[in-house]
C-alpha cells in the first residue's frame, strides 16, 4: 500500500495570511516546481517576484500567482551575472518592496558522461546552480543586514549532493556546493535574523520537465513505472514540495536553519541487499 495521497490542489498547510505583507522572490519561478512554490506563497498572501531570463516563463509565473489572487511581477535576470542580480533586486524593491524570502530554484541540467562534458557545459550548470545561488543570497543578506530586517532563504538542492551523480557530474558537484553553502550561510547570517535552508525534491513529475531529461536520449527509464521506483509507492506532487518550502519560511519554522529537508518518499536512502549488475553511464545513456 503506498503512502497516502496529499490533500487536493488548492489546499493550504498554513493560515491564508501567513505571508501577507511579505515579498517573495523565486528564481526560475515560471515553470515546474518553481512555479508551484511561487503559487503556494501567493496563495498564502505574499507578493511574488518571478525572476527568469525567459519572458514566456515570467508571464506563466505571474499568471499562476495572479490566479490565486496575489500581486506578482516578472523581472528579467541572468542569475549568473552578479550585476544583473543587483539590478533585479532594485527592480523588485521598486515594484513590490524589499525581498523578505528568497527561493533559489533556477538551475540547469542535462545528462552527459563526464569525459564528454565541455567547459561551456560545465560552466552553464555550475554557474547557474552555485554562482547564482550565492549571488542572489548575498544580495538579500546585504540589503537585509543594512536595513535591520530578518529574512529567509531556501535553496533547492538534489540528493546526489550526498551520493554523487554519475551522468550529472556538473549538477552533482554544484548541488554539493549549494548544500555546503546552505550550512555555512546559516551560521554566518543567523545573528542577523536570516535563516538559510535547503530543500531537495524527489521524483516529482510535472508538465514542464525538460525534453533532454525525460525525452529520447535523456534519463533512462524516466516515465516508466515510476510509482514502483519509490519506497513510498508513488511519485510526489509539486504542491508537496511547495508546502515544505512555505513551512520552512513561515513563522512556524523560525528555529530551523542550516537544514536540508528531503521530500522524496525515502527514495534516496533506498539500498538493495545485492546491487544490480553494473552498467557504465555511457551505456545507460546510449552513447
Amino acid at each position: 500500500m503506498p503512502l497516502p495521497e496529499p490533500p487536493p490542489e488548492g489546499s493550504t498547510p498554513l493560515p491564508p495570511d501567513t505571508f501577507t505583507g511579505k515579498v517573495v522572490l523565486v528564481t526560475g519561478g515560471g515553470t515546474g516546481l518553481g512555479k508551484a512554490i511561487a503559487t503556494e506563497f501567493a496563495r498564502l498572501g505574499a507578493a511574488v517576484a518571478i525572476v527568469s531570463r525567459s519572458s514566456e516563463h515570467r508571464a506563466a509565473g505571474i499568471a499562476a500567482c495572479e490566479a490565486v489572487g496575489a500581486r506578482a511581477i516578472g523581472v528579467a535576470c541572468d542569475i549568473r551575472d552578479a550585476a544583473q542580480v543587483e539590478a533585479a533586486f532594485d527592480a523588485i524593491e521598486i515594484g513590490l518592496g524589499p525581498v523578505d524570502v528568497l527561493v533559489n530554484n533556477a538551475a540547469g541540467n542535462f545528462p552527459v558522461p563526464a569525459e564528454d562534458l565541455s567547459p561551456n557545459g560545465w560552466r552553464a550548470v555550475t554557474q547557474s546552480v552555485l554562482d547564482g545561488t550565492f549571488f542572489c543570497s548575498g544580495e538579500l543578506a546585504r540589503r537585509a543586514i543594512k536595513a535591520g530586517r530578518d529574512g529567509s532563504i531556501v535553496n533547492i538542492g538534489a540528493s546526489y549532493a550526498w551520493t554523487g551523480g554519475p551522468g550529472f557530474a556538473h549538477s552533482a558537484a554544484a548541488k554539493a556546493g549549494v548544500k555546503n553553502l546552505t550550512e555555512t550561510l546559516a551560521v554566518e547570517w543567523g545573528p542577523y535574523g536570516i535563516r538559510v535552508n535547503g530543500l531537495v525534491p524527489g521524483l516529482i513529475p510535472h508538465a514542464d520537465e525538460a525534453e533532454h531529461i525525460v525525452g529520447e536520449g535523456g534519463v533512462p527509464g524516466r516515465g516508466q513505472a515510476e510509482d514502483r521506483r519509490v519506497p513510498a509507492g508513488r511519485v510526489g506532487t509539486p504542491r508537496e514540495l511547495a508546502w515544505a518550502a512555505v513551512f520552512l519560511c513561515s513563522p512556524w519554522g523560525v528555529y530551523i536553519s542550516g537544514h536540508t529537508l528531503v521530500v522524496d518518499g525515502a527514495n534516496w536512502q533506498r539500498r538493495a541487499m545485492l546491487l544490480p549488475e553494473f552498467t557504465p553511464i555511457r551505456e545507460q545513456l546510449g552513447r
